[in-house]
């Protein structure tokens, strides 16, 4: 007898799993880390096993949750050719699977078995994974939404920062997914953005190197917090522990530590609970802390 391939086997186990309702309708199944953790098996085994599953309708995947058992399990056509593919398809694809799963979980060949498609056929619509990317990232950067100038920039720069950080709420994989600031990729919507950005600052008496530097700044404070919450996306995916589960079961161990008498001043942190790390407040007051910094730098600037 033929041995099965590993990502059904995989699949199998957790078929088997949704059909003894051990996983109900709208449980998360193994991600593509855990199956990969669990299973010693490659990533782009993981994510076919999943990718088999989700032909079949037994799951789907949620944005900013992974992948669930479906509700309803619809049977779903391979592609035949009468819908053509596109690269709007496929980009859009890659963005539903990387939602639901993260950066990792997108594979060409994951794609194309998503879309009923050859693999090789998506690439006469993109050459590689990196184009692919950039394409994706591009399409998180169409979905801010700018409006109308105010004449204030700092109402502006703030409204700009806070529509990029709910992008990166929705698309969690796209702060780690942006280029180096150094080598930035030719992105339309996102040079609509530093666009925008630059106009809100050009009557405040800046140069232009100045308010690059302000775009930029604003930028690397918004993408280092998206990628914290992407960690915090992973860490819920694979444990199912919330963050403040996480510090209700560890509270402890840290307080052991700083009752020591090592750590005065972090110790006081700890006597004033509730304690959370919350990633909101820490965009809201780190946001005002770094405009207030512009604003200081354009009153000495025009003084």
């Amino acid at each position: 007898m033929t041995e099965q391939p590993p990502y059904l086997a995989i699949a199998d186990g957790i078929r088997r799993r949704i059909g003894s309702g051990e996983l109900a309708p709208g449980d998360r199944v193994p991600s593509t880390r855990a199956i990969v953790r669990e299973s010693g098996v490659a990533m782009a085994t993981a994510s076919k096993a999943l990718a088999a599953l989700a032909r079949e309708g037994l799951v789907r995947g949620v944005p900013g949750v992974g992948t669930v058992v479906a509700e309803v399990a619809p049977v779903r056509a391979a592609h035949d050719g009468s819908v053509p593919l596109s690269r709007e398809a496929l980009v859009a694809a890659a963005v539903r699977i990387a939602d639901a799963e993260g950066l990792a979980g997108v594979s060409m060949r994951r794609i194309a078995s998503d879309l009923g498609a050859s693999t090789m056929a998506l690439y006469r619509h993109v050459s590689s994974k990196g184009e692919l990317v950039r394409l994706m990232t591009d399409v998180g950067f169409g979905e801010v939404a700018l409006g109308r100038p105010s004449g204030d920039w700092r109402a502006q720069l703030t409204h700009a920062a806070l529509q990029l950080w709910e992008v990166y709420r929705r698309h969690a994989w796209m702060a780690r997914a942006m280029a180096s600031f150094i080598r930035p990729d030719p992105m339309p919507q996102a040079m609509k953005y530093t666009e925008w950005m630059l106009r809100a600052l050009r009557d405040t008496g800046l140069s232009v190197h100045e308010m690059m530097h302000v775009h930029l700044t604003i930028i690397a404070f918004v993408q280092g917090l998206g990628v914290a919450m992407e960690l915090e996306s992973n860490a819920l995916q694979d444990t199912g522990v919330s963050s403040e589960q996480w510090m209700d079961r560890n509270g402890g161990r840290f307080a052991a530590i700083v009752s020591g008498g090592g750590y005065p001043v972090l110790a006081t942190v700890f006597e004033h609970e509730p304690f959370g790390l919350d990633l909101d407040s820490l965009f809201g007051f780190g946001l005002a802390r770094l405009l207030d910094g512009v604003d200081a730098h354009i009153r000495e600037t025009s003084a």
